[in-house]
């Protein structure tokens, strides 16, 4: 994990978040959606989701893991389960997609601007 604090702006912000890239980790099963061990998108800026150029991500695979994104993008309490899990299950039980949220960047933001 890079863990630089870094403002685009040159603004200092009131408030940390991390951006996010979450790689396709495994797939346990057989490919139905046709995703590949190594595929992966980056959540950055808070709500700017990217991928590669030419590439695709399953959106099953992505709802998925979605509901926890915002949660790993903030500093978690000691001893939260969140803080130590990084693997995410797509629900496709042909396919056993398994994720990973790493943490690349942290970034300092004006909550004003995201409200």
């Amino acid at each position: 994990m890079e863990d630089t604090v870094g403002n685009d702006d040159g603004d200092d912000g009131d408030m940390e978040l991390y951006d996010l890239r979450v790689v396709v980790d495994r797939i346990e099963g057989r490919s139905v959606c046709g995703m590949k061990v190594g595929d992966r998108f980056t959540l950055e800026n808070s709500a700017h989701l990217r991928l590669p150029d030419g590439e695709h991500f399953c959106v099953y695979a992505l709802a998925s893991v979605l509901p926890f994104l915002a949660a790993k993008q903030r500093d978690l309490a000691e001893g939260d389960w969140l803080a130590r899990d990084t693997l995410f299950a797509c629900p496709d039980p042909e396919e056993r997609l398994v994720m990973r949220v790493e943490r690349t960047h942290r970034r300092r933001m004006n909550s004003a601007d995201l409200t």
